[in-house]
């Protein structure tokens, strides 16, 4: 797993927050909505809902396979380890928003690639800028799972 750090104007934080949180998967915009059928079910059906059913199973395939083709909407944020903040939180330039992403090694280029894609600002952030906002995440984790630690008893 890597680590990186991207900073913005916060002109582009309204954005950037909606492709943080979006999943094409679970949007029912892209993928039609389908209905789990077990057998006993799909034998209850009249050949009309039957083949209503199939119809809808090919839509929600076709759909799946489109958007398996393309690579922007693949490079899926929320499900990664991602952390928006403003840059006065982490002693860095009020201005500018920092996003730290934890995420597979060949996450990062087509990411990179969205990011220039999409926005006029985004970009990785100096080395000095990544290093300090990751060893800032990685005491906060320290911290809290120290904290759990205490509660359960570990």
């Amino acid at each position: 797993m890597g680590q990186r750090v991207y900073e913005c104007d916060q002109s582009e934080a309204k954005e950037l927050k909606k492709i943080l949180a979006y999943d094409p998967y679970l949007d029912p915009n892209i993928i039609p909505k389908s209905r789990e059928v077990d057998d006993k079910q799909m034998a209850q059906m009249s050949e009309d809902e039957k083949k209503a059913y199939k119809e809808q199973e090919e839509k929600v395939q076709a759909a799946i396979k489109k958007l398996k083709s393309d690579k922007f909407l693949n490079v899926i944020f929320a499900r990664q380890e991602c952390e928006l903040r403003e840059g006065k939180a982490i002693g860095q330039d009020n201005g500018k928003l920092y996003l730290y992403v934890k995420a597979p090694d060949e996450f990062f280029p087509t990411a990179e690639e969205r990011f220039a894609h999409e926005f006029k600002t985004v970009k990785r952030a100096p080395a000095e800028v990544e290093k300090k906002f990751i060893e800032i995440k990685e005491d906060e984790d320290s911290r809290a799972n120290a904290g759990f630690g205490a509660i359960f008893g570990g």
